[in-house]
This record gives C-alpha cells, structure tokens and sequence, in this order.
C-alpha cells in the first residue's frame, strides 16, 4: 500500500504534463479526443509507460519524469517525420532502429560519437544517476522481498501484452481499432497508446489469404524489373529534360505516373506492392512494413509464380545484405539467386554507393549468361539519401546532386533499352518513391513517381500512358510471366 501510495502523486503528474505535450505539442492534426473511452486509453498508455519506467528504477518520481521525456521525445521525432515524409511515427519505425547504427549514411542524423549526440546522451546519464541518488526508492525491504518485486512488476506487464493478444482483451482491441487509421487515432487517443495498440493488433491479424498461382507455359524469356531510387521525372523538380523520358515516351508500351504507398522513405512498401500486386487496404496493420509479419512469404508473389513456370530468379542489388533484411526477405520471396553487394566489390562509384550504369551492365550480363527464361528483380543504390555536403566533390546543394543522379539513372535505362532490344523480352522500370529533397516536400504529387514498362521482340504497339498504383502494376507484370496471359491492347489499368 505505501509504494502505491507514494506512485500516485508522479503518476497524476506524468498523466497530466503527458496529455498536455500532446495537445500542444501537435501531436495529431484533429483535436485531441475527449469520449472517455478514448481518454481512458490515452491516459492507460501514459500509465504504461510510467509503469514500464518505474521497472528500472523503482522511484516514482524519475518515473514520471521518464514518461513525459518520452511523450515528449516521440511527438517531436513524429512532427519532424511528418514535416519530411508526410507521415507521423508509426510501431514499424522501431524495427528499423538497428540499421541506424549499421548504416548511419543513410540517415539525417549524426553519429553517435558526434558531440551533439554524445553531449546531451551523457548529460541524461549524469542526470539520471544523481536522481538515483536524491529519490529514495520504494522497493520493499529485505531481499527476498525486494527480488521478488523486481521480477513480479516486469512479468506483470509482459502477461499484459501477452493477454492483449489472444481472448476478450485481444477482440476488445478489434473493435477499438478494426482497421489502421493513423491521423484519427493518434487525435483519439494519442500517440503512444496508437503505437501500442497497432503493434499488438498486427500481431493479432491473420495474413491475408493468398492463393499460389498454377504452373504454365513461361511468357516472355526474359523479364526484368527494376526499382529505382527515389526516380521521378527530373523535369517535375524543375531539373533539366532527361533523354530517358523522351526515350520512354516513344518507346515504352506502357509508361506513366505510379501511385506508390510513401513519399520519401519506405521503400520496401512499394517494393512489396510490385512483387506482390496486393493493395494496400489488404494488408492491415501490415501496411507500415509488409516484411515485419510474414517475411516475404508471399506465394503469390512474382518470383514464387515465375520459378513455378520455369524461369531462373535473381535478385541482384549493388548493397549490404543486411539492410532491411533483404537477403532474407529475398529468398523468402522465391529468389533462388542473390547477386549483392559483395558481387560489386570491384564496381565503379558514383558518390558513396555503385554507380546505376555499373549495375545495368551488371544485369545486361546476367541476361546473356542466362541458360533458360529468366526473371530478374533489381533495385538501384546510387541515388538513395540522405544528399548531403560531401557527397559528390564540387556539388554540395541537395537538387544538384539529385539531379547528378537521376542523369546515370537515366543512362542506365538508355542502355538497358539498347542492350534488350535483340531479346524477346519485358523491362519495367519504376520509383520506389520521390526523394526526401527540401524542393520536394510531402503532398507532391500525390505520392506519385514514374514507370515505364517496355516489350521487345513482339508486334509493335504505340505507347501508352497508363497512371497506375504500385500495386496494379505488380499485377499487370504477371501477364508478362505466363504465355497465355498477355492483356489485349485495349486493357484498362484498374484491369492490368
């Protein structure tokens, strides 16, 4: 009763400053909620993270003061993602924490050895060690007592989450947030008990049914896909004419803008998208990152239906196999072969990453070596963010380098068309997303980049412009994947 006691008075605090970071702080665009369903959850997450806090301590008020630190540090990082990307924080952005430290370049922020990190990191410690040592703390007395204490309070909570999963709390949940919608929960009930109740609803959800496609006769021999980096119409950014549109707009069978699920960021949503051609409404509160559930264990996916018709796999990607996961996911996929970084030790740079015209003669050899119909899924490296001052020597202004990028981009595809054209065979190129650039803020375009999906070999057609999303066009590369599938000319995009 006395630890209880002395916790209440911190806690009312934490609630009350916590709440109030959050309504002035802009947490969410809406005003905050004020149904008392809606305030009891807002004020249960506050409560939560005092009570996870207290865990380490077991002094109340440090506690407490934790809580509103973290409310705090979580509004202002969602309000810089939403200024940058056009989206507020979401559970999935902590599963990307680990590759911060592995891969600090690709980020906009600073090392950890950087004084504006390492000052203010060791200032909270000497701050929180003196705080140990002025709050008495409220474990009980006697050894057995005080152990007992310390493993109780921390199960206590995991046995909450693990309930929260399964039985009356995990359907309570449901009805609570039957589906993901990002801006209006967090106004209802806050950031923290959104970030909370998403992650314990994915792992709730059931994965959406997916049928494995029936073996046919392989379509077109070769067929390759490549994702390219931050890719849009340079022109769109006010940039110089890039040959590679004029090259599309009279080459390509099909081309135009592509609707994808970010900006800026999240490359693995478009990425799933295409290989997968599911919408984003299936997927639940896997739409923040479709890898974090099944993996890539997709098997409908386009290489999983591509080995089914007899085609050779091959992913091939000019970075670490560790990023992301790839390496994983991509087997996962149905990739029988991975041709990554290692395999481009020896490979030109353009700034810190391999050249895009390095990696299209790479793929163009690939397709020569192949010994039977070959599926091949790439994604490009050299233009990726942050563009930074050092980047590029003699090019400090972000667009500049940009635009640098976007020209290789552009050659590699000029190449690909050149070196393609004796095949019978189909290219698609597409942006995962538009690039994070100061001149290109959230809202541009809708989201949109652009594609453009070239046929070799068969009866020519005139170009077309179909605006597609991501998905449809991971939907419409299946047809290039099966002999009897190839949609008549007169297709709409809602049907590709």
């Amino acid at each position: 009763m006395s630890v209880l006691a002395g916790f209440l008075a911190p806690l009312a605090c934490a609630l009350a400053l916590a709440a109030t970071i959050e309504a002035w702080g802009g947490a969410a665009r809406a005003p905050l909620g004020r149904r008392p369903g809606d305030l009891a959850l807002r004020l249960g997450a506050y409560a939560l993270l005092t009570v996870f806090w207290f865990c380490f301590s077991w002094r109340p008020w440090l506690a407490a003061s934790s809580t509103v630190t973290t409310v705090a540090a979580l509004v202002l990082i969602s309000r810089a993602k939403r200024a940058v990307i056009g989206e507020p924080l979401v559970f999935s952005d902590f599963a990307l924490l680990p590759q911060v430290p592995r891969h600090p370049q690709l980020y906009y922020i600073p090392p950890v050895t950087s004084p504006r990190v390492a000052g203010p990191f060791l200032i909270a410690l000497a701050g929180i060690a003196l705080w140990y040592w002025l709050e008495p703390s409220l474990l009980p007395a006697g050894p057995g007592r005080s152990l007992a204490a310390i493993v109780a309070l921390p199960l206590a909570l995991l046995g909450l989450a693990a309930a929260a999963t399964r039985g009356p709390l995990a359907q309570a949940l449901a009805r609570r947030f039957p589906r993901p919608d990002l801006e209006a929960d967090i106004a209802r009930v806050g950031l923290p008990a959104t970030l909370m109740a998403y992650a314990l609803r994915r792992r709730t959800e059931a994965a959406p049914a997916a049928v494995p496609a029936e073996p046919t006769a392989p379509g077109d021999p070769v067929v390759v896909v490549i994702q390219l980096e931050s890719f849009i119409d340079p022109e769109r950014l006010g940039g110089p004419r890039l040959p590679a549109m004029d090259l599309i707009r009279s080459r390509a069978a099909e081309y135009g803008r592509l609707r994808v699920p970010a900006h800026g960021a999240y490359t693995m949503r478009s990425e799933h998208a295409v290989l997968t051609g599911a919408a984003p409404d299936a997927l639940g509160f896997g739409v923040y990152d479709p890898y974090l559930a099944n993996g890539g264990d997709e098997p409908a996916s386009l290489p999983r239906r591509a080995a089914a018709n007899g085609y050779e796999t091959l992913f091939v990607h000019p970075f670490h196999r560790n990023f992301f996961q790839r390496a994983r996911v991509m087997e996962r996929f149905g990739f029988r072969r991975l041709v990554m970084g290692e395999d481009f030790a020896e490979a030109p740079r353009t700034g810190p990453y391999v050249g895009d015209v390095a990696l299209g003669r790479r793929i163009l050899a690939e397709v020569r070596a192949r010994r039977g119909p070959l599926f091949l899924f790439s994604v490009t490296m050299e233009n990726h963010g942050p563009w930074k001052p050092g980047r590029l020597p003699g090019v400090d202004d972000p667009l500049a380098q940009y635009l640098h990028h976007v020209a290789n981009t552009g050659r590699m595809i000029e190449e690909l068309v050149a070196g393609l054209g004796g095949e019978r065979a189909t290219l698609c190129v597409f942006g995962d997303h538009a690039p994070s650039l100061p001149t290109c803020r959230p809202g541009f375009g809708e989201t949109s980049t652009d594609y453009a999906l070239f046929r070799f070999g068969g009866p020519a057609c005139a170009p077309r412009r179909i605006d597609r999303t991501a998905d449809a066009l991971g939907r419409r590369l299946r047809a290039t994947l099966h002999a009897d599938m190839t949609p008549p000319a007169g297709t709409s995009p809602a049907q590709a």
